[in-house]
């Protein structure tokens, strides 16, 4: 029963954000008409359609934020909450984790929505046919985790395997897409994306990097202390050492 709860809740605020996003990207079959005239054979976008332009390059920005910013935030979150045991300091990573990967929902969502009602999607490319897949993925991902079951129950080792794979296949395919992004950018646009593939590739290496510092820290830290070997708390006593002890105490 509470299963099913989570589960109508899940649609019905699917549904409302669909509805919120809607809107928010407006576009008809005319802008795409007027927008497949103007455009050449080489599918390129000319000067005189600076709209469309903007359109491509803030569906950009709305993925780079979701996929290559927000995605990593959310998973290093919740990897450096396994070295909590509890207290506030795991809530607040947990909280982290969980309004990040929403955040990335919204906007990978308002993206697709975007690229869908705007764009002349053929599925000619990489880029969108990555992007299908990893769309469907997102929000298979969000399900995943919005049915997470109590901790101690018998699915729960379950879910938590089906939940990891799946947030690395969509962390994975999301950095992959924004560098065939860049490339599909390059040919509709004709424009140099060698600066932002190097400074992407960068913030690429430095999450990888802090992802696996983190994990290796409190070994880091382990490799400067002496650990003491443990000394015997008891000592044989010798049969001498009885008879003066019960000497002792018979004094």
């Amino acid at each position: 029963m509470q299963l099913l709860q989570k589960l109508v809740s899940f649609i019905i605020c699917a549904n409302l954000v669909i509805l919120l996003l809607l809107p928010l990207v407006s576009s008809s079959q005319e802008h795409l008409k007027t927008t497949g005239n103007l455009t050449s054979s080489k599918n390129i976008i000319p000067k005189s359609s600076p709209k469309l332009l903007f359109e491509i390059t803030f569906h950009g920005f709305l993925l780079w934020v979701s996929m290559g910013f927000l995605m990593p935030v959310g998973v290093i979150a919740i990897r450096m909450s396994h070295r909590e045991a509890c207290g506030r300091r795991l809530k607040i990573l947990f909280y982290v984790h969980s309004i990040s990967q929403m955040l990335s929902v919204l906007l990978s969502t308002a993206g697709a929505v975007m690229s869908i009602k705007n764009f002349n999607n053929s599925f000619d490319n990489h880029h969108q046919r990555i992007g299908v897949g990893l769309y469907g993925m997102v929000w298979l991902q969000a399900l995943i985790g919005f049915l997470r079951p109590r901790r101690g129950s018998k699915g729960r080792g379950l879910w938590f395997f089906v939940h990891w794979i799946t947030g690395t296949a969509v962390s994975l395919l999301g950095i992959v897409n924004i560098y065939t992004g860049l490339q599909a950018y390059h040919q509709k646009t004709s424009r140099r994306i060698h600066l932002w593939t190097v400074l992407f590739t960068a913030e690429v290496s430095f999450i990888i990097f802090f992802y696996l510092f983190q994990d290796k820290w409190d070994y880091m830290q382990k490799q400067g202390v002496i650990l003491e070997p443990l000394r015997p708390t008891h000592r044989i006593i010798s049969p001498g050492e009885k008879q003066k002890g019960s000497a002792t105490e018979s004094c």
